[in-house]
């Protein structure tokens, strides 16, 4: 199945420094960090492994390995997400680069630490592109001294250093077991434990059917797990070559406790993509089944060989036709989305009648599992059926339930998260700057941004061109007294080409440009190379979160 996403929170905090001297004319800036958080993005996890017959595979769960991201929350601002994953597909908001100066967090609300990039638009200053005025100036100087630095709770005053922001970890979450068309494919270590219990469901199942085998059984029990799995990958490899077909980044493939997922990082850009990329997994577990079925006939029947092949042919088939439920966030939970999303021309209206048919096949899932079980449909008799296997379907029913439960409302989120991302501009959310030349003393340039009502540095040279910006948290660590003596050159960080964002960029165009180049600044340029301003990331995360909060 296909899945994706995360989301982002950021890190607050109160500045003392300036309550504390809000009423005196210091010259020192607020501190302007985006923390990175962890996460998922779209996946494809393959179906339950029937309790009672041969098993087959479910839903990937989420996975502790992948990090918190909002991208990945916008990740899947494109991505598929599966039940067994319980992630989405979404945006990442940008992090600063660990080699960066340790900045303090900003305080919880825009009066405390300077108002945000988007809630105070910059008016026209020298050399820079004009802005609007902003609705509650406050001067770069006035908006903090860097003598208090929060601790990222959002209550009360901090004592500890914020923690630097930090790139997300690269992909990872168990054993890699090699790279087919350049995806890392990774075993979790779940996977061990449901290689486990499907060598002893698996075994018990052999021991009615070949008791001769003995001990034996269990041997031929794991074989089948790998064997199944091994399934499950040709499943997710299905809709990695699909995703790499259409042109869309496929981040990772991981097997897990239910299933696998692939975590495709880009969402299909038309509804028949989309249809084609869910529907291509399912299809290839229905062409092993029907392989498997094919080699049974060539072996003789109660024999190892045509036991095993028995029951892959059942797994794959269990696999495809649990996949193919009309409901989110399985493969067919996304047919169903790209249908809706035809019809009506709105990717959003196809995500929530997909999103609520999934919750009803969790419900669904939760009472009819179990009772299917004990009726005998799904092959067990009731002279087989016991206590401890009432129980044990009992909660595999719940756990699934709970995985496609939690799926469909990640994918309703992730929807939401792309629907809104659009409202993320460069240029709206871009702070004034005024240029200085690189031999300005520190307390010089402060009064010219102060006069021009700025909230950034530029270094430039003779000629005008942008050579660096002032980092904000290095004029925090300057005390006013020294000021006049420090140069504003030797507190700022190089221009890199990927610290230059046009001022153009919105959406998740904008966050990739960011999430390339870690930073904590950025130099907003026109399309003709004119300076714009400077886009802080700390401001471009609080903006993707009042998004996110905003109703769709």
């Amino acid at each position: 199945m296909d899945e994706s996403g995360g989301s982002g929170q950021p890190r607050s905090g109160t500045d003392e420094a300036t309550e504390r001297h809000g009423e005196q004319r210091a010259s020192s800036a607020p501190a302007a960090g985006a923390t990175r958080s962890g996460p998922e993005r779209p996946e494809h996890p393959t179906g339950p492994t029937p309790p009672t017959a041969a098993p087959g595979t479910s839903e990937a769960a989420p996975s502790p390995d992948r990090p918190h991201d909002p991208t990945d929350s916008a990740h899947e601002a494109a991505t598929h997400s599966d039940p067994s994953s319980g992630t989405e597909d979404g945006a990442e908001v940008p992090g600063a680069s660990p080699d960066q100066a340790e900045a303090p967090a900003g305080s919880g609300s825009p009066d405390e630490a300077g108002p945000s990039a988007q809630d105070a638009p910059h008016g026209p200053s020298d050399g820079a592109h004009p802005h609007p005025e902003p609705e509650h100036p406050r001067t770069l100087a006035h908006s903090g001294t860097g003598t208090g630095t929060g601790t990222g709770t959002g209550t009360g005053t901090g004592t500890g250093k914020a923690q630097p922001p930090r790139r997300g970890r690269e992909p990872g979450g168990g054993l890699l077991m090699g790279r087919p068309f350049g995806v890392p494919v990774y075993v979790a270590p779940s996977w061990f434990l449901v290689a486990a219990l499907i060598t002893w469901v698996f075994g018990g199942q052999l021991d009615r059917v070949l008791p001769e085998l003995g001990a034996l059984r269990y041997l031929v029990s794991l074989f089948f797990a790998v064997a199944f799995y091994a399934s499950v990958l040709v499943h997710e490899l299905a809709h990695t070559v699909a995703a790499l077909r259409f042109k869309l980044p496929v981040r990772r493939i991981q097997l897990q406790f239910f299933g696998g997922v692939s975590e495709i990082e880009k969402e299909a850009e038309t509804p028949g993509r989309e249809f084609v990329l869910s529907f291509v997994g399912p299809l290839l577990s229905l062409v092993l089944s029907g392989l498997f079925y094919l080699a049974m006939l060539a072996v003789e029947p109660g024999t190892v060989p045509g036991v095993l092949l028995a029951g892959l042919m059942i797994s794959n088939l269990i696999v495809a036709a649990f996949n193919l439920l009309p409901g989110l966030p399985l493969d067919g939970g996304r047919m169903l989305r790209a249908v809706v999303w035809k019809i009506t021309g709105r990717p959003m209206s196809g995500t929530i009648a997909a999103a609520w048919v999934g919750r009803a096949l969790a419900v669904s899932v939760l009472i009819g599992l179990p009772l299917l079980t004990q009726s005998g449909v799904l092959g067990a008799t009731q002279d087989h059926v016991g206590g401890m296997d009432t129980v044990t379907d009992a909660l595999l029913a719940a756990i699934l339930a709970a995985i496609i439960w939690t799926g469909a409302g990640n994918s309703l989120r992730m929807a939401r998260l792309r629907e809104h991302l659009p409202e993320l501009r460069a240029r709206s959310l871009t702070r004034r700057a005024v240029p200085v030349e690189t031999s300005t003393p520190l307390s010089e340039a402060l009064r010219r941004a102060n006069e021009a009502g700025a909230r950034a540095l530029v270094v430039v040279d003779a000629d005008g061109e942008p050579l660096s910006l002032v980092r904000e948290a290095a004029i925090v660590g300057v005390p006013e007294h020294r000021r006049p003596w420090v140069a504003v050159s030797g507190l700022a960080q190089d221009l890199t080409d990927g610290m230059r964002v046009s001022a153009e960029l919105a959406g998740e165009a904008l966050l990739d440009t960011l999430r390339a180049t870690p930073a904590t600044e950025y130099l907003v340029v026109e399309d003709s190379g004119e300076i714009y301003g400077v886009l802080s990331a700390a401001d471009v995360e609080r903006a993707f979160v009042k998004a996110m909060a905003r109703p769709s």
